[in-house]
């Protein structure tokens, strides 16, 4: 038999995390942990209010899960009947997967790449640091401060209005690639046009999620005159239409607490590749519990976007160290 448990971990942020939609200046995550006599495994949950996810609601979920018996649990296929019997948020999913998954390896003494048949990570994985929205004078001092010329690539967040002038300074004293982030907040195909022509000339790896989701037919059309690449972040969660995606995008944003599993997170990666699509893999804000889980299928991925716990004060884990914007595993999964 085995034990679970859920509790709150509260993590203040170095400082105020902004994008398009919110701001905050602290997160409630969610960890689960599962155990017997001899192993033990935790997950992390990072619930998000864009797909109408809370803490609250993800401890009652976690209610309704331990009702279907999970003490019983011997296997994955076991445990994902009981999550789908469960209905639960995909954050939720993903922080009870990863547990028991993480709890089966220390069991039987494999990595979780193993366990999946997939191959290990690079031994020092690149990854890009994103820059909150801020007033636009203030991200020289933030850019400094934080030694931002070490990762490879910087990611800014920005939302419709100020989008063009924080590009156009930012570029003065970053020489990095820029990933530019607008969590969806184009809502004008024509507004968003006319952005990327301003911008065109500064070095843009790609842009993600300009559009929301619900605007297929401005997305369809903006790939069309888009001067850049294009990513999917919002408009793909746990499940995808690569083949709609595609005349939308040219990469995906896959999020392991959106794909609800470390399974179902390797089939969209798998998928994404076959329909010629680049793949990025990502994270919400999440300690280095959750972003060493991400890492594990940093093989997948032509980007890596798993920065958020070094915005997170007094991290709680210590499971991921960063140096010179490449991230090692410290040491084994809690």
């Amino acid at each position: 038999m085995i034990y679970w448990s859920i509790e709150k971990i509260i993590l203040d942020l170095k400082y105020t995390w902004k994008i398009a939609r919110n701001a905050s200046d602290r997160k409630t995550n969610l960890l689960v942990k599962v155990s017997d006599e001899r192993s033990n495994g935790s997950g992390e949950g990072a619930p998000n209010i864009r797909y109408g996810e809370s803490p609250e609601q993800l401890v009652t979920e976690f209610d309704s899960f331990l009702s279907h018996k999970p003490e019983e649990i011997k296997s994955l296929i076991q445990l994902d009947e009981c999550i789908r019997k469960s209905s639960l948020s995909n954050a939720l999913k993903f922080a009870i997967d990863s547990a028991y998954v993480h709890y089966a390896c220390a069991a039987k003494g494999i990595s979780v790449c193993r366990m999946f048949d997939i191959d290990d990570p690079p031994l020092l994985i690149p990854t890009s640091y994103s820059i909150p929205l801020m007033e636009i004078g203030a991200m020289k001092e933030f850019y400094d401060i934080q030694h931002l010329d070490r990762f490879p690539f910087i990611k800014i967040k920005i939302d419709a209005d100020s989008g063009t002038d924080a590009i156009h300074y930012l570029s003065r004293f970053c020489s990095q690639p820029l990933l530019v982030d607008a969590n969806e907040a184009f809502h004008d195909v024509e507004q968003c046009i006319f952005f990327m022509e301003k911008i065109k000339k500064k070095q843009i790896e790609f842009v993600e999620q300009p559009m929301p989701s619900t605007l297929v037919d401005e997305s369809l059309y903006l790939k069309k005159y888009s001067p850049f690449r294009l990513f999917a972040d919002e408009s793909i969660t746990s499940a995808a239409d690569f083949g709609s995606l595609k005349k939308m995008f040219d990469g995906v944003n896959i999020k392991l607490m959106k794909a609800g599993g470390y399974l179902n997170g390797i089939r969209l990666l798998r998928e994404a590749k076959k329909h010629q699509l680049k793949t990025m893999i990502g994270c919400m804000v999440e300690t280095t519990l959750a972003i060493s889980s991400a890492m594990h299928l940093a093989s997948l991925a032509d980007y890596v976007d798993l920065d958020s716990f070094l915005l997170v004060k007094n991290e709680p884990f210590g499971l991921v160290e960063e140096q010179e914007g490449k991230l090692t595993f410290k040491k084994n999964m809690v």
